[in-house]
């Protein structure tokens, strides 16, 4: 039974069903590492180019994208308008960027669904980019000056003005209040790289990554920031940063750059275009809470997703979870088990089983999209039956937070 639940959709009895077709991402590369010379839009537009390229789009069948942008626009005009002009597709194609922090990107998809399902488009692109290697420091514009020194702002510090903290701090402060320590964090972290190289040993990512060109012509296929040789002992001699309690450059994922798009649109005109069906939208959930609560958020929003399509969390198979922190997803399964430790146990053996962010790497703009294609990736490569049920979520800067679940076509 569908139930009408605040801040939830269920697509299920919309005018027209929605489905995910292809997708792509790039590699992730680490702050100031291997892309960093390519801007958001030169790489996003690589990989949108790359996306048509793959599931043999014609450009002009694309009736909009919808980009997620994560951190101040990119710091140039209308990003994701750039974005489109530098790609195959045609100038005549409408464009949007979303501003949700690291919920962009699969807010992008959300809204690219909601246009589907109302027959507003028939083939939307959507996902996020992100380029923090090229994010300036930013300095006031400030009228009449008196000699002396200026203070620059640094954005990558992830505060604001709302909150007497970094956002670091204060996630470290919740997991403790949820009773996830520092150790809890860094075992996660390590079973983040340990299940990366395990799923990248069986070829699991080849369906999710495209290799970019940089501007010198060299050719980048693969992540940058997973850990061969992380261990406990390495992470627990990390220190914690800005005076967080449990939070270090270990156990979080670290600055990142990437881009993740993927095709939305109905099982008819997917027929028509000869694309493959991958996963079907069931519900999809956009949730907001107090300022510090990002560790929880997920949790909240794949509840509200669950509950607008009247199912539980033990009807999925798969849950991806972003590893905004470590202490992300152990908090989130932790709020969504309800403290039942059986439950608690199976779930998080389902929760980003080929790893997460802490060591794939953490665009904030690209993250939602990352996931959503991990999901479908998921679909076609494990050994689940029948019209399997899997969920993504994330949070976003001060408390926001969303979930999508998917059903396998």
């Amino acid at each position: 039974m569908s139930k009408q639940v605040p801040g939830a959709i269920d697509f299920r009895h919309s005018n027209r069903e929605v489905v995910l077709c292809d997708f792509a991402r790039s590699p992730f590369g680490r702050f100031n590492g291997v892309l960093a010379s390519l801007d958001a839009p030169g790489l996003g537009a690589q990989v949108i180019n790359a996306l048509l390229a793959k599931a043999k789009l014609d450009p002009d069948a694309v009736d909009g994208l919808y980009c997620g942008i994560g951190l101040s626009g990119a710091a140039m005009l209308t990003a994701t308008r750039q974005l489109l002009l530098r790609s195959s597709l045609p100038q005549t194609c409408p464009s949007a960027g979303i501003d949700r922090a690291c919920c962009s990107g699969m807010t992008a998809i959300s809204m690219a669904a909601r246009d589907v399902a109302l027959g507003l488009s028939d083939v939307v692109i959507a996902g996020g980019v992100e380029s923090l290697s090229n994010m300036p420091l930013f300095l006031p514009r400030l009228h009449d000056v008196r000699p002396g020194s200026v203070q620059l702002s640094d954005p990558l510090i992830l505060g604001g003005a709302v909150v007497d903290r970094p956002i670091a701090t204060y996630s470290g402060e919740e997991a403790l209040r949820f009773g996830v320590d520092r150790q809890a964090q860094d075992q996660w972290a390590l079973s983040s790289h340990q299940r990366y190289f395990d799923a990248k040993s069986k070829g699991l990512f080849g369906p999710e990554i495209t290799a970019v060109t940089l501007d010198e012509g060299t050719v980048v296929r693969e992540d940058e920031g997973p850990r061969r040789d992380s261990s406990l002992e390495k992470l627990g001699k990390l220190k914690t940063v800005y005076g967080s309690p449990t939070i270090t450059a270990g156990n979080a994922p670290g600055l990142s750059d990437g881009a993740a798009f993927l095709i939305v649109t109905t099982p008819q005109r997917a027929k028509d275009l000869g694309l493959k069906p991958r996963a079907r939208v069931l519900s999809y959930a956009q949730v907001a809470g107090g300022l510090t609560s990002g560790t929880s958020t997920p949790a909240v929003a794949i509840q509200r997703a669950l509950l607008t399509i009247g199912q539980s969390i033990e009807a999925l198979d798969r849950v991806e979870i972003n590893e905004a922190y470590a202490a992300t997803p152990l908090v989130s399964t932790k709020v969504l088990a309800e403290d039942d430790f059986e439950v608690l146990q199976a779930l998080r053996i389902k929760t980003n089983p080929w790893g997460g962010a802490v060591a794939i790497g953490h665009p904030l703009g690209a993250s939602g999209a990352r996931l959503v294609m991990t999901l479908m990736a998921g679909f076609e490569q494990s050994n689940l039956s029948g019209e399997s049920l899997a969920a993504a979520s994330i949070c976003g800067g001060f408390g926001q937070g969303d979930a999508v679940v998917l059903q396998r076509v």
